[in-house]
């Protein structure tokens, strides 16, 4: 049985699956795993990058965009970044969305949520572990994300962020608590692989130090480290998750957030906001995932 640090910030009692995709250990590049996992299913950032333009195109790429003066007429997009448990991550990129748009609170797009699962919804839901095991998005293949609604010509901003995440070896913040297929890394983008926002994430990740590698996502991926999987999410789109589950406290020290973030789930609820039906958690609480 594997428990990582997310299920336990969340203190669920249910039993919580181990995954075929699992890993453990400090990966080098001598390592099988990784070796394998490259071979099959990775391209480099940099042989990824050259499959999809040269330098000169992307140049062309990053300034064929709206500049940001037309920002009210630039196509609004929607994606969805993965990178371990989604609470810090969605703490984060509701930071970006503040600071990079200038967004007041109530125009928050970011969400917690699920993607990546070759199964989509069951019966139109897709759901954190529970008791009933009703659309558990694990057995769905999915991993947990973080969706968000942006304006395009700031994708590239938002990708800067994503790379932010993970720490100068390529490693995400709980690479090595909460692993298995749930916390795989992804990003999905209208197009995948043949958008030009796919040459603007790789661009992120090398003007960000060059931390990872990308490969073409086919659903229900492995989780392999310093790898990140695009995704189209016209075949792949994101589910929103669980009220309980929006705006929470990260699992690590220190990400204890204020409560005028926290309280930000039950404004949207109060306006009306769907966050599904599923069932609320391991004990039928909804507290923290229970």
């Amino acid at each position: 049985m594997m428990i990582t640090s997310c299920l336990l910030s969340s203190l669920l009692l249910a039993s919580v699956p181990q995954f075929a995709g699992a890993w453990s250990g400090q990966p080098t590049s001598s390592s099988p795993l990784r070796n394998t996992a490259l071979s099959e299913d990775v391209a480099t950032r940099r042989s990824f990058l050259a499959g999809l333009a040269t330098a000169s195109t992307l140049a062309t790429v990053a300034t064929s965009f709206p500049s940001p003066a037309s920002a009210d007429d630039d196509e609004l997009i929607d994606c969805y970044f993965g990178c371990g448990c989604f609470w810090h991550v969605q703490h984060e990129f509701v930071e970006a969305e503040r600071k990079i748009l200038g967004r007041s609170d109530d125009q928050i797009t970011s969400r917690a949520g699920y993607a990546g699962g070759k199964a989509g919804a069951l019966d139109g839901k897709v759901c954190y572990h529970n008791a009933g095991n009703v659309a558990d998005y694990g057995k769905l293949g999915h991993a947990e994300v973080v969706s968000m609604r942006i304006p395009s010509s700031k994708f590239y901003d938002f990708a800067v962020e994503y790379c932010k995440l993970f720490d100068k070896d390529g490693f995400r913040p709980d690479q090595f608590g909460d692993r298995g297929t749930e916390y795989r890394n992804l990003v999905g983008i209208p197009g995948g692989k043949s958008s030009a926002l796919a040459e603007l994430l790789v661009k992120a990740s090398v003007d960000t130090g060059d931390k990872l590698d990308f490969a073409v996502g086919k659903g229900d991926d492995r989780d392999v480290p310093k790898v990140s999987f695009i995704m189209d999410t016209s075949e792949y789109p994101s589910f929103v998750g669980e009220q309980y589950h929006q705006f929470h406290d990260g699992f690590a020290f220190g990400e204890n957030y204020p409560n005028s973030y926290n309280s930000l789930a039950s404004a949207f609820a109060k306006k009306g906001e769907d966050f599904g039906k599923c069932p609320n958690g391991s004990l039928g609480i909804g507290l923290g995932g229970l």
